[in-house]
Formats: C-alpha cells, sequence, structure tokens
C-alpha cells in the first residue's frame, strides 16, 4: 500500500528557529523528525516572499519562468499543473488545511476558493489567509471568531499594530484556543482522526505562522527570555560597489530599535515557533494513535525567512540568510539512516518532486524541481541554489553567496564559511573579481537552462 503523506509548511520560519539547528528555540517534535530522517541544513527559498515562493514550490516553474516576481495579486489558473494533482492520480486523497496563497486574500471569503484548489490537486479543503490579511476577508475560521465576537477585537489589534508602530510585541486578543495556527492544527487533527476511506492521504498543514506580527498568545508569549536571544546580524560594506534591492530596503526601511526592542521580537517569535510544534506535536499523536506513523512520510518546511533585526530589517523581500534560507526536513518510514543530517544546498522547489517520487507519481509537466530523496542518506544533491525576486538573482553554493540586481551587476557577495553571519559584503572588493565572474556566470547558466520554457 502506498504511504500517507504529512506535509507541514510554515509561514516566514527562519532556517535557524529549530532546536537542532539553532540554541535559541525550543522544537522537540521537529527535532524528533529530524532525529529520524534527513535535516537540510542549506534550503534555499525559490523567492523570499509569500506568493512566488508558493507559485514556484506548487508549480516547479520559478519566477523568470512564471513573471510572479514578487508578491501581487496573482491567482494561479484553475488546472494549472501541480505535484498535487500527481500525487492525486496515483490514488491518494488530498487534502489542506491552512495557507496556500495560490488566489489574492485581500477582502475576498476564501471559502469561495475551493474549486480552485480542487482543480490544483487538492480534494479537502479548510483555507486561511495569513494573518494581516485575516484583518480583512472571510474564511471558516474568521466566521468562527465573528460568531465569538472576537473579529472586531483582532481588526482593531491589527489596525493599532500597523497604523504606530508594526514591530510592537503583544499578544493577541484572540483566545489561545481561537488563535490562527491553533485552529490551523486542530482542523487538521479532525479531519485525520475521522479519516475513514481506502485511499492513502495526502494532508498538507500549512499554518500563518510565525509570520509577522508579534502576537503570540499566552502561555507561549512569555515562554523565553529576551535575555537570552541571539543578537542581530549586522553588516560593514569595505568598498563601493553596484547597489541592489537589498540597499532599497536597508534606506528605506532600516529601523533604528531602541534598546531590548530586537530581543523582545526574537522572544515572542520563539514563541510563536513553539506553538507551531506544540500542535505538530498533536498532529503526530493522532498519527501514532491510528497506528499510521509506520506508513506515513513526513515533510517540513517554509515559504521564506524572516529577519527579525538582522541588519536593521523586519519581514523578508531580501537575499540575507535570515529572508532567503528555510528549514527542510523529510522523514520516510523505511529510511535505513536516521539522524542525516545534510548541508548539500537545496530548494525550495525540490519538494514537490521528492514527495511525488515517494508517493509513485510522475511528474509529465515541464517543471525545474529536483528530487532529493537520493539525496537523504547524507549524499551531495545540488552544486547551488538559485532564488529570485523583483528582477534580481541569488545563487549559493557552499562557499559563496552572490546576488545580481536588476542590471546583472554583482551587488552581494559573501564568504558563507568565514562570514556565517553576512556582516562583510565583499561585492565592490576587486580582489574578488574573478569570485564574482565565475558566480555571476553560473547564474545565468542556470536562468538559460530553464529561459526557454518560459510558461504561457
Amino acid at each position: 500500500m502506498r504511504p500517507n503523506i504529512l506535509f507541514l509548511m510554515t509561514d516566514q520560519h527562519r532556517w535557524d528557529a529549530l532546536g537542532s539547528i539553532g540554541n535559541w528555540v525550543k522544537t522537540p517534535n521537529l527535532d524528533r523528525l529530524a532525529a529520524e530522517g534527513t535535516l537540510f541544513t542549506n534550503c534555499i527559498t525559490t523567492s523570499p516572499v509569500c506568493v512566488p515562493a508558493r507559485v514556484t514550490l506548487a508549480t516547479g516553474q520559478y519566477p523568470h519562468n512564471n513573471g510572479v516576481w514578487n508578491h501581487m495579486n496573482y491567482r494561479l489558473p484553475t488546472g494549472t499543473d501541480t505535484w498535487m494533482s500527481a500525487i492525486r492520480s496515483v490514488g491518494y486523497r488530498t487534502s489542506v488545511f491552512g495557507k496556500t496563497h495560490f488566489s489574492p486574500h485581500g477582502t475576498s471569503d476564501l471559502r469561495e476558493n475551493d474549486a480552485l484548489l480542487n482543480s490544483l490537486g487538492l480534494d479537502d479543503v479548510d483555507e486561511i489567509a495569513g494573518p494581516r490579511a485575516s484583518a480583512k476577508g472571510m474564511s471558516n475560521m474568521i466566521a468562527g471568531w465573528q460568531a465569538e465576537g472576537l473579529l472586531e477585537k483582532y481588526r482593531s489589534d491589527f489596525e493599532d499594530r500597523f497604523t504606530h508602530k508594526q514591530y510592537v510585541v503583544r499578544p493577541s486578543p484572540l483566545p489561545l484556543e481561537h488563535y490562527y495556527d491553533v485552529y490551523v492544527g486542530q482542523q487538521a487533527r479532525r479531519y485525520l482522526s475521522a479519516y475513514d476511506r481506502d485511499e492513502p492521504w495526502f494532508c498538507w498543514v500549512s499554518w500563518g505562522g510565525p509570520h509577522q506580527p508579534w502576537d503570540t498568545p499566552e502561555p507561549y508569549a512569555s515562554m523565553y527570555d529576551p535575555s537570552l536571544m541571539p543578537s542581530p546580524a549586522s553588516h560593514y560594506d569595505s568598498a563601493v560597489r553596484p547597489k541592489g534591492r537589498a540597499d532599497m530596503l536597508l534606506e528605506r526601511n532600516s529601523i533604528n530599535f531602541e534598546h531590548g526592542e530586537v530581543a523582545a521580537m526574537r522572544a515572542d517569535y520563539a514563541g510563536s515557533v513553539s506553538l507551531i510544534d506544540n500542535q505538530i506535536g498533536k498532529i503526530l499523536d493522532i498519527i501514532y494513535e491510528r497506528g499510521e506513523m509506520e506508513r506515513t512520510i513526513v515533510a517540513f518546511t517554509s515559504d521564506h525567512g524572516e529577519m527579525n533585526g538582522d541588519h536593521g530589517l523586519i519581514s523578508k523581500g531580501n537575499f540575507y540568510d535570515g529572508a532567503v534560507r528555510v528549514p527542510l526536513i523529510l522523514k520516510r518510514p523505511d529510511a535505513d539512516a536516521l539522524g542525516v543530517i545534510n548541508k548539500s544546498p537545496v530548494e525550495t522547489v525540490d519538494l514537490g518532486p521528492s514527495l511525488a517520487e515517494l508517493a509513485g507519481a510522475q511528474l509529465s509537466f515541464l517543471q525545474f524541481g529536483k528530487s532529493f530523496i537520493n539525496a537523504l542518506d547524507g549524499s551531495s544533491h545540488r552544486d547551488d541554489a538559485l532564488s529570485e525576486i523583483d528582477g534580481e538573482l541569488m545563487l549559493v553554493n557552499e562557499e559563496w553567496k552572490v546576488a545580481l540586481n536588476k542590471l546583472g551587476a554583482v551587488y552581494m557577495l559573501f564568504d558563507r564559511k568565514n562570514d556565517p553571519f553576512e556582516e562583510h559584503n565583499l561585492a565592490g572588493v576587486s580582489e574578488y573579481q574573478g569570485y564574482k565572474d565565475d558566480l555571476r556566470l553560473r547564474i545565468l547558466e542556470r536562468v538559460a537552462q530553464s529561459q526557454l520554457y518560459r510558461a504561457q
């Protein structure tokens, strides 16, 4: 019998916010999955912002293929080929609980999107928007808030946060049992607990957190001591160099944080991650209780990261590690090796082909993800990983990170081994011209390999 597949996904979850990687967040359930499977420590999102990251994840086509370069009002066309559809085609009952962002959120009623998600390969649907869009639109979750008299409190809290100081840290006005990340976990548990079909199941559980705002509810809001949080990365340019998107963000959005504000953000963010980890544990408990863990594949990743004060920035939308590097874990019941750490570059676009391969499905449509199943034992997967946003391109290998601006000029160059916090940009240093030329050429080669197949 084909294995069940549990796909766990968070939103804006930076790579080091795992107990098994960093030492500042408690994630015992995710750590257990890593100890029983493979943890990829060099996973790069194909775009450090929600919409293009998720569109690429589903379709296997990069922003330079599909033209979805940034956070925009985009709707995946009905019936678009996806790896979820391929998995369904080999006999799975598929479901999603939480955020997909395959259509504009805004003020829409996501309950009207079920037909779209069905056409993309997802049979049973309970979709939510992200935290900010949930203050404007409608979904089953929001209807529940409305019935409980909580919706206006939530909307008022959001308006205040983004009118005055969007990075303010205070608990959500929602009680824990109605918080959006708890809702997603609850719905997935109810579905799996009641599942009574002959087909194996594929269940995608997609949380809205730990995406900003910093509104983690108690008891998680006070779980971490801000004074114990890691310090943010700074930056230093040693020479004149071309400018790019990251520089624009630093000029326009860099924040002069007051003492303790970054630490408070990080402590709240850590609490949000732990809340989701607790929900993951409860979902895994259901699968154990059903006696299905021995035939269930579990995958975990995020769409992109969160700067959390690194380089004076919050949110995402740039090529620093805080925004572009995400966690990735895959556990399969028949694994020969346990607790494998793979440091090879991997891209989020590779997850779909990997799950499809494990399900026994063939991807007959054009896509550029590469299954990493052969790398679950720690073998090398990719030589480098590519990420894109707003017409810019970034590439990392195990030693270097390079980024090109819209004009194709190198404006970021980091020595990843000797400068792991990316505090010394070498793009303007003449001694590194050879590295810049070689890495720029490699980016152009990667794009050329798929540019002829631009999606129509």
